[in-house]
């Protein structure tokens, strides 16, 4: 469908211009003043005009916990996540819809979904999950998340003997049913694609990771993976290699510009040079980092250093919300208490290129998404600047930013179909969504179960807690 945006406000280097935008098919083809329109015309008068963020790292299928489990440290806050009622794919489908329609909402045009899938059933699970992210229309990355590693191996044993249990699948099984999944859901050019995802150096074996570079590269896949999200993980890193992770996955070969690591809170300073030449991208994910007290990660010397760095929401039940605006807001004004020096701070014009081109240079596709020009997918969102928490008329981009436009989303074109009409989402009934979910599950508070209580002591004993 053609269509031809009128009287936008437009971004540019040194403040706004008013044009008109034409969309043919998928593509920008025109920005310029008073075009004659071409197929429907749009009138977006007082509107903000910008391309699509990227929700760069998130679990969709963790929303069937958000909101319920305690304050706890990563590590324990794992136990507490597995050991919840099963997923099924009914559920997987509809906390795709979800988050797909809360991305929407918060400006997001694309999600990066490290997809937490029923052991034996992760078939079914992408199955239900690019159902629901087809319905909506939203811009997908799927990357099932794969380990091959028990999940106490995920923590340093502090020199304490322990005995694992093998996982319930060996590399083999999980290689062979990743192949089959890319070659039956790996449609880029209908607005899916699949990733290699395996969860991190923590969890999987080096046999797993060569595994996931040899699909990456036989099917020109992007790879995306957590590193370092915890101080546990960092000590993890020593004691079974005796270098750093990031060193690690260099000599691996895992990194590269089709590379995004989500977290890289606690990376050593010698580490930050070597992220920096291999062309990998950071997804910041500030909300989840304060919730489960991982740390702050120091974006501003990635930054400084050259590193692509671009913005998520994490998981449901880490972040417990979708709005990616909430975690550009947060992951800009954060820094602010870590870098005396403001010359170094995030301005909100740079907080918007993280999360429109720094997303698109995290999946490789900077060529295509990302920015407002001739030749590029028609991402884009509209923004409302008559809504009361964009005024009075100042600087539209710092209002978004450093602001709380709660609902001021007009407007969402992915792939040049529109999604979103004044602030409605067109192709996903919402009454209905809220129905099934108050009907799928219910209302409870669960005390801490005995799983994760007997792994506490491990943790504080290892991590140099008081028990």
């Amino acid at each position: 469908m053609n269509v031809t945006i009128q009287n936008a406000l437009l971004p540019t280097k040194t403040g706004y211009q008013t044009c008109d935008v034409q969309v043919t098919g998928d593509k920008i083809t025109a920005i310029a003043a008073a075009l004659e329109p071409q197929g429907k015309a749009i009138d977006a008068t007082h509107k903000l005009l910008l391309p699509g963020f990227f929700n760069a790292h998130t679990h969709s299928s963790e929303m069937w916990q958000r909101g319920a489990i305690a304050p706890l440290p990563l590590e324990l806050w794992l136990s507490e996540l597995y050991s919840s009622p099963d997923l099924t794919p009914e559920k997987i489908y509809l906390s795709a819809l979800g988050t797909a329609v809360e991305t929407l909402l918060s400006g997001g045009t694309s999600v990066i979904d490290h997809l937490v899938m029923p052991p034996g059933q992760e078939l079914e699970a992408i199955a239900a999950v690019v159902r629901g992210y087809r319905e909506v229309g939203i811009r997908a990355f799927v990357a099932p998340l794969v380990q091959d590693l028990a999940a106490k191996e995920g923590l340093p044993s502090g020199n304490h003997k322990t005995d694992y249990q093998p996982y319930s699948q060996s590399t083999a099984e999980i290689l062979a049913w990743m192949e089959t999944a890319i070659k039956q859901f790996h449609r880029p050019e209908e607005g899916i694609s699949l990733m290699v995802g395996p969860t991190g150096l923590q969890l999987c074996t080096d046999e797993l990771f060569q595994g996931c570079i040899t699909l990456s590269d036989r099917y020109s896949l992007c790879r995306h993976t957590h590193l370092l999200e915890t101080k546990a993980q960092q000590r993890l890193a020593y004691e079974k290699y005796g270098h750093s992770a990031v060193e690690h996955l260099s000599r691996l070969g895992f990194l590269g510009p089709q590379t995004s690591l989500a977290h890289c809170v606690w990376l050593d300073q010698a580490d930050i040079p070597v992220l920096a030449a291999s062309g990998a991208s950071v997804v910041h994910n500030p909300l989840s980092n304060l919730r489960l007290g991982s740390g702050i990660a120091p974006i501003l010397q990635y930054r400084q250093a050259g590193i692509n760095v671009t913005f998520g929401c994490d998981g449901t039940a880490s972040n417990d919300s979708q709005d990616i605006l909430e975690a550009i807001k947060i992951g800009t004004l954060l820094h602010n208490t870590t870098e005396p020096d403001y010359q170094h701070w995030i301005t909100p014009t740079q907080a918007i290129a993280m999360a429109t081109q720094g997303g698109a240079r995290a999946v490789n596709l900077s060529s295509q998404l990302g920015i407002l020009t001739v030749g590029q997918q028609a991402d884009f969102v509209l923004y409302d600047l008559t809504s009361l928490a964009l005024l009075p008329p100042t600087d539209p981009v710092g209002l978004l930013v450093m602001g709380r436009p709660v609902n001021s989303v007009d407007s969402i074109w992915v792939r040049g179909r529109q999604l979103v009409e004044a602030g409605q989402v067109l192709s996903t009934d919402i009454s209905q969504l809220r129905q099934r979910f108050l009907t799928t599950n219910q209302w409870q508070r669960r005390p801490l179960n005995a799983a994760t209580a007997q792994l506490a002591h491990h943790y504080r004993a290892v991590m140099g807690l008081a028990n």
